[in-house]
């Protein structure tokens, strides 16, 4: 992982100013995280940062490809380091765990789409939702409902 985002944003006109520096020290430290989480870990160096200050900056890192994000449920967008991106997200929907997954483990699935649709994909974007392994053995132990899926 390369973290000279000074040499990074100087490449493509850009100074690495401290809420920038803040903002991809959280990422980077946080892995999956909305813009609130984010805010609060900047907050932590420097407490006048605002939650605007964030999107903008997220928005001008995702632009020049520092960040990359995805949806992992229905709330706000989830950030990590782009160059992490190459992974798809496993979200469990009973614990909340987000397992991520090399994106070649779906290289199958997607020459499909390609073939019969001529549909290229966004991987960087996708989320799959389910059950983890510890979830799963916790549900067969709870009964035949539960582990069917039933919240119950």
């Amino acid at each position: 992982m390369s973290t000279d985002w000074k040499t990074d944003l100087r490449q493509r006109g850009y100074r690495l100013t401290p809420q920038r520096q803040l903002v991809l020290e959280a990422v980077d430290t946080l892995e999956h995280a909305t813009p609130d989480d984010i805010l609060c870990e900047v907050r932590r160096t420097a407490s006048g940062v605002n939650i605007s200050t964030v999107y903008r900056t997220l928005e001008l890192l995702e632009e020049l490809g520092l960040v990359s994000h995805a949806h992992l449920g229905h709330g706000a967008p989830t950030y990590h380091l782009a160059d992490r991106h190459h992974h798809i997200h496993l979200v469990c929907r009973d614990c909340t765990n987000v397992i991520e997954a090399d994106v070649d483990m779906v290289a199958d699935f997607t020459e499909k789409l390609r073939g019969a649709f001529g549909f290229e994909t966004d991987m960087k974007h996708f989320a799959i939702f389910g059950r983890c392994a510890d979830c799963t053995a916790k549900a067969a132990e709870a009964g035949p409902d539960r582990a069917a899926g039933s919240k119950g």
